[in-house]
């Protein structure tokens, strides 16, 4: 699909509260090598969702122990897990440190979650992500793991106003860049 008729697709779904504050670009370079270039999001024309940009207001991890150290990352630990480390250690180890054990098991995974989406994302194509967006229903976008197709479905506006105040809890899990666009999101429900 061409560019222009995948951007007026994207377009088309795009929540109408965000519509002129949002948009997706293309550069294309005649002479490049692989002709395509790059795709990106714009939040009011500045460059959003580009790794490579430093003056971008979203947060790029380089390690998992920046993610695992992140204050804004909330990891809730349920009963069953706490109860799982108390019978893997057999009862040896004191009640306030089970919790902190299954906290850092929990971090752990969700460090190399968001690191192995972070590294999907910088080498997705855009084209071929948006087109299986669009194919796809919102529910598997909004539950993917991966960033781009989350913040797709989070600007879409077939994504309503309770689905979006209620997901707050869940997007305090996911990356920064989707957290960054829930942002703007949820301020013109």
């Amino acid at each position: 699909m061409s560019w222009s008729k995948l951007k007026q697709q994207l377009e088309s779904f795009l929540s109408p509260a965000l519509v002129g504050k949002v948009d997706y670009r293309a550069t294309s370079y005649h002479y490049s090598p692989d002709k395509s270039g790059s795709c990106y999001l714009t939040v009011d024309q500045k460059n959003i969702l580009n790794m490579g940009d430093t003056t971008s207001p979203i947060r790029w991890y380089h390690s998992d122990q920046e993610i695992k150290n992140d204050p804004n990352i909330v990891i809730s630990v349920s009963d069953e897990e706490i109860e799982a480390i108390r019978n893997e250690t057999k009862g040896s180890v004191p009640e306030d440190r089970l919790q902190v054990m299954a906290r850092s098991r929990k971090v752990s995974v969700h460090a190399k979650e968001l690191l192995l989406a972070q590294t999907a994302l910088s080498k997705t194509n855009f084209t071929a992500a948006a087109t299986t967006f669009l194919s796809t229903s919102i529910e598997d976008n909004l539950e993917s793991k991966e960033i781009l197709f989350n913040i797709l479905a989070l600007v879409d506006r077939r994504v309503g106003k309770k689905r979006i105040l209620n997901m707050s809890d869940s997007i305090k899990m996911k990356h920064p860049a989707v957290q960054y666009f829930y942002e703007i999101r949820r301020r013109t429900v």
